[in-house]
């Protein structure tokens, strides 16, 4: 399903996955937001929208283990410092996981680990800015905006996926 936001010129697109449902946001040809659907109230109008069959197509082949690389013009909204974070986190190797220090020195801020851990919280598009692959430095799962369980069942998928 889809529905144009027309106060912003969103069009939302709606995607089914193991995880439950998942909102894509597209705005000027570009993925502005990717959210598990308890997160956010979902819409309920019908509009096609090319770039959101896409997204979803590219999400059903990650779930099923057949991508590992997403191939989507993205557009994410945030702060310069924010951007640089999700930037570094779209470096992060399929099936592999970096700490919030390893951000914060990729990016030349190796003290900034509380700023990574706020700016990676603050992702607007979860999946393919793959937030779930940043740990705590200890190897520990900490946070995840759709919840921790989820975190789990991707850095499993991506494990298990990665390891064939």
């Amino acid at each position: 399903m889809d529905k144009r936001d027309k106060q912003v010129d969103v069009i939302y697109t709606h995607c089914g996955s193991p995880l439950g449902n998942i909102r894509i946001g597209c705005m000027d040809s570009k993925i502005v937001s990717l959210y598990f659907g308890d997160e956010v109230e979902m819409p309920e109008t019908i509009e096609t929208c090319a770039l959101g069959k896409e997204a979803v197509h590219q999400l059903q082949e990650y779930f099923a283990g057949e991508r590992t690389v997403f191939d989507l013009p993205l557009a994410p909204s945030g702060t310069d410092f924010q951007r640089s974070v999700w930037d570094a986190l779209c470096e992060i190797p399929y099936g592999e996981t970096r700490s919030y220090k390893e951000i914060a020195e990729a990016i030349g801020n190796p003290k900034a680990c509380r700023a990574v851990g706020m700016a990676n919280n603050r992702n607007p598009i979860s999946i393919v800015i793959p937030c779930h692959r940043v740990i705590g430095a200890n190897g520990d799962l900490v946070g995840y905006g759709g919840g921790l369980d989820k975190k789990v069942w991707l850095l499993q998928l991506e494990k298990e996926q990665s390891q064939r």
